[in-house]
Formats: structure tokens, C-alpha cells, sequence
């Protein structure tokens, strides 16, 4: 699995950050997915490895305007681009009557099918190589979050077992494959006994914007990756004059820990974080560090992270 940060700042874009937008590739696969689309996305795409043509499906996890108001001008350039592969677009209830509103205002003609699916909480959809639930958060607004299941992979043939018989790659290797038994030089031969054991499909979280990380509960549980927001240390949260539904540093650290989450990538960092300031981003890092002891990494605009079978590793 590969992700691709393309925005990681919270409530608005600034020197550093641009607004939400994650994109999400499987390995082998043709095609990507993209997770929230902050103002400006389709700018951002413009200097990363991710394009349009190939986009699939995007994800949006909350009506605020930082993770969607991008939408109308990256679905007029996907047109200008002559991509007119269809698109998928999965929200919450509101989405359709938002992208009617400034697709219709602006009389586009998009010139490809756009199809537009509003969820709700506890709704399951499944597609090529992954399911995905789901999952609801605790926000000012309804906001959700992503819990991604990658497909077993159980058709996995024993070539080296096979040629030892002398057995070569042939149509009969399918025929294993389909659960078929199949006849070799005299012998009877079963699918169980030149088959891999399965390989069990990786478990990820998107979060949307969220104040109470362990909500998510028992889906935390031993998860291969949690991407999840980090907008405030616990101190500044504290000191806020108006309490605001976003997570702090201490609480997600404290959540993947007790869970056993494997690896944490955070991101959506209010703008006070920054270079200039005299609270980096290590504040951040440090603060949710001393609460959880897997794998972590603070997102930053245009990272590219792979999660392989047992690692995650930052390109």
C-alpha cells in the first residue's frame, strides 16, 4: 500500500501545508483513491507522482469546507484534461446537493459519469481489493472515519512444489488455483496441498476530523495503520478560550497505545506549528511519543509513506 500526503494542515492552508487530501494506491493495481479534497487539491496533484486520468473514487469524511471544497475545480479539470473516465464520489448526506449546486451553477458539462453516493454510519462497500466501513467520530458536524480491509489473498500456488513433481506453469496451475482438482502424469492431484497458506489483507483507518480517538475502539485493535488528525498538544488545547472537537497529542497517543495500534501517521497540524514558530512540529511528535510506543510519523505535505507486510516505511 502506498499514501500520499497532499495536504496535512488544519482549518487552512499555509505556507508550509495545504489543506486535507490523502491519496491511497494498493500494490498491482491500476488505479487510486483519494481521501478528503481540501481546497487547492488539484494543485497539489500537480507535483506529486498521483494523476487525475487515473483517479478512481474519493472518500470524504466531513462537510467542513477544508476537506471537500476542492471537489468543483478538480471534477472542471479532470474534464479540460479529456479524462473522461467515470468517477466515484462517496460523502456524507449533503455531498450530492453540493456538487448539483456548483456543477449545475457553473452549467458544466463534464463529459464523463460522475456518480455520487451519500453514506452513513455503519454502511459497507466493497471494491476490487478492498472493503471499507464506515465509522463514525465525535465532531461539530457528522464526520467519519475509514476502516479499510484489504482482500486475503488465497490463490497463491506453490510453483516451486508443482515443478519439483515436473509440473510445469500450464492451464492446470489455474485449475488449482479455482479449487479444481486436477490429473498429473497418473496422479490425482488436490488444490490444499499446492496452495500457500493465505495472506492476510492489511487493516487501515482514515480519520476524519475527531476529539475522542478511542471511539473508534475494538477497529484499533492490533491495526496495521491508523491515520488519524493531530490538530493541538494538550497544553495549548487546554489553554484555548473556545474548545474545539479536534484530538490532541496526548489523547491519540494514549488510544494506539492502548490498543496496540502498529503504526500512527498524524497529520491535520494547526498552523501554529510551524518552522518559524517556537513550537515545531517535534512538539507534537514528542507529546504523542511519550504516550505510544509503535511506529510513528507526523505527515508532512507530499510525503509518501509504503506500508509493506510488516513495516511502514517513509520514501
Amino acid at each position: 500500500m502506498k499514501l500520499t500526503f497532499l495536504g496535512t494542515s488544519a482549518g487552512k492552508p499555509t505556507k508550509e501545508r495545504n489543506v486535507s487530501a490523502l491519496g491511497f494506491e494498493l500494490d498491482q493495481d491500476n488505479k487510486w483513491y483519494l481521501f478528503d479534497c481540501g481546497e487547492a487539491t488539484q494543485h497539489q496533484l500537480l507535483h506529486s507522482h498521483l494523476s487525475v486520468a487515473k483517479l478512481d473514487t474519493i472518500f470524504i469524511t466531513h462537510l467542513h469546507g477544508d476537506h471537500y471544497y476542492g471537489l468543483p475545480g478538480l471534477i472542471s479539470s479532470k474534464k479540460l484534461d479529456t479524462c473522461f473516465k467515470p468517477l466515484s464520489i462517496y460523502g456524507p448526506v449533503g455531498i450530492r446537493k453540493f456538487l448539483e449546486c456548483s456543477v449545475g451553477t457553473s452549467e458544466e458539462k463534464l463529459g464523463f459519469k460522475l456518480d455520487i453516493v451519500e453514506f452513513k454510519s455503519g454502511d459497507e462497500f466493497k471494491f476490487d481489493k478492498f472493503s471499507l466501513k464506515v465509522l463514525p467520530l465525535v465532531h461539530s458536524i457528522d464526520s467519519f472515519a475509514f476502516y479499510i480491509k484489504e482482500d486475503d489473498i488465497t490463490n497463491k500456488i506453490n510453483e516451486e512444489k508443482l515443478r519439483a513433481l515436473g509440473a510445469e506453469p500450464s492451464k492446470l496451475y489455474g485449475e488449482l488455483k479455482r479449487g479444481n482438482s486436477i490429473v498429473f502424469d497418473g496422479k490425482t492431484l488436490e488444490p490444499k496441498e499446492f496452495m500457500h497458506e493465505p495472506t492476510i489483507g492489511r487493516k487501515i483507518i482514515i480519520a476524519g476530523d475527531n476529539s475522542q480517538p478511542d471511539i473508534l475502539g475494538e477497529y484499533l485493535r492490533d491495526l496495521d495503520l491508523l491515520v488519524h488528525e493531530c490538530t493541538y498538544t494538550q497544553e495549548v488545547y487546554d489553554n484555548l478560550a473556545v474548545k474545539v472537537l479536534h484530538t490532541t497529542a496526548k489523547e491519540l497517543g494514549l488510544a494506539a497505545e492502548q490498543m496496540q495500534v502498529k503504526h500512527l501517521i498524524a497529520n491535520h497540524i494547526n498552523p501554529r506549528f510551524n518552522k518559524s514558530s517556537h513550537m515545531d512540529i517535534d512538539v507534537v511528535y514528542n507529546e504523542i511519543k511519550s504516550n505510544y510506543k509503535g511506529e510513528l510519523f507526523i505527515a508532512n505535505d507530499f510525503d509518501v509513506y509504503h506500508l509493506n507486510r510488516d513495516s511502514l516505511v517513509k520514501v
